[in-house]
């Protein structure tokens, strides 16, 4: 169910393809990979509860 306030929304994208991991999770306004850190940290970012 959606309400007409989620067709401001459209178009409008906020992450794109990152060119370190190849993931789709490079933000544009902040110029920074969640996937990856790219952008905000020299080292790849990683957890050990997170299996990549």
């Amino acid at each position: 169910m959606s309400t007409a306030s989620m067709g401001r929304k459209s178009g409008k994208t906020s992450h794109i393809i990152c060119r370190r991991c190849g993931n789709h999770s490079y933000h544009i306004r902040k110029k920074r990979c969640s996937g990856c850190g790219y952008g905000a940290q020299a080292t790849t970012r990683k957890y050990t509860w997170n299996k990549k």
